[in-house]
């Protein structure tokens, strides 16, 4: 069974960092492409960050420079590390893991930037 857990989230002020962790299980998880997605409220899920079976990576422009994912393929873990919040960076951040005939999704974590 294909399991993957994010946590990490939680509340925090704007200029200040999180870092997310998602743990998989059931998975041979070099062999994924793995990524970080979030959707706010009232809003379309949307791509965050991707990072590929070799380590190459991608960003929306909205967090580039501020925003770093990576994995570690012997811990089977994937993270997202993140400063310098903005409160338009709430929402629930959801990982992913991606290749030819699987497609799965974690349950989330709530990400709140606020005063």
């Amino acid at each position: 069974q294909v399991q993957l857990v994010e946590s990490g989230g939680g509340l925090v002020q704007p200029g200040g960092s999180l870092r997310l962790s998602c743990a998989a299980s059931g998975i041979i998880f070099n062999l994924y492409t793995m990524a970080w997605h979030r959707q706010a409220p009232g809003k379309q899920r949307e791509l965050v960050a991707g990072i590929t079976r070799g380590g190459n990576t991608n960003y929306q422009d909205s967090v580039k420079g501020r925003f770093t994912i990576s994995r570690d393929n012997a811990k089977n873990t994937l993270y997202l590390q993140m400063n310098s919040l903005k409160p338009e960076d709430t929402a629930v951040y959801y990982c992913s893991a991606v290749r030819v005939g699987g497609y799965y999704w974690g349950q989330g974590t709530q990400v709140t930037v606020s005063s």
